[in-house]
């Protein structure tokens, strides 16, 4: 098997979980993160970022924007060794980068505010952008293991600093609503896909690493015959 088919596609029950996992980070953006003692206190992952900015926490809330970006990152390493010859490759590319705009600040918060509250969010998209269509001219070349190394540490991030973030605030938005605030299903499901992503991942670059290492070694050994 090619060194570039360990890379485009997980097989059997692990493409299952990785598919699984990816659709789990998109939805749990769309559900509750914090369960607020009301309907209109009750925020999805797209929305806290924007009012948890308004509790004073400050460049902490870029991270609670982390989920479509390390969702759009996923997908585009994965598919920047797909050929480019196929139009499911251009597809998955498209889309890593319009999940990733999910966290686009709006125009007139790019027009009122200051850089700091929504610069990294344009320059984190741009990443993803460049992944997305600049990546396959550098990939190839790269080996696939450490592309799959690359996509696990990210989803490993996107597990972990998400989840931090939130809690960090949670405090501050108990006292202000002046009761208990748990942690919603967004969050759960966020972090949960995300360390599955890395776990298959970190399983197709052990695979990659062997399959390397196999390939080295036959040549080798036919050449001590």
């Amino acid at each position: 098997m090619s060194s570039t088919a360990y890379m485009a596609r997980p097989r059997g029950w692990r493409q299952t979980l990785f598919l699984l996992a990816l659709t789990a980070i998109f939805v749990a953006y769309f559900l509750v993160w914090l369960p607020g003692p009301g309907v209109g206190l009750q925020l999805i992952g797209i929305e806290i970022g924007e009012w948890i900015k308004f509790l004073g926490v400050g460049a902490r809330r870029n991270l609670l924007y982390l989920p479509p970006i390390v969702l759009g990152l996923c997908l585009a390493l994965w598919a920047a060794t797909w050929p480019n010859s196929r139009p499911q490759t251009w597809l998955a590319r498209v889309l890593a980068v319009g999940i990733a705009m999910l966290a686009l600040p709006a125009v007139a918060a790019i027009q009122l505010e200051p850089p700091s509250e929504w610069a990294w969010r344009l320059g984190m998209i741009a990443l993803v952008a460049l992944v997305a269509f600049g990546g396959p001219l550098f990939a190839r070349k790269a080996a696939p293991a450490w592309l799959w190394l690359l996509m696990a540490v990210v989803a490993a991030v996107g597990a972990i600093l998400p989840s931090w973030a939130y809690l960090s605030v949670l405090p501050v938005a108990r006292e202000i609503m002046h009761r208990p605030v748990g942690i919603g299903l967004g969050v759960w499901l966020n972090a949960a896909g995300a360390l599955l992503v890395a776990v298959v991942a970190l399983a197709e670059w052990s695979d990659a690493r062997r399959a390397a290492q196999k390939s080295t070694a036959a040549p080798e050994a036919a050449a001590l015959k």
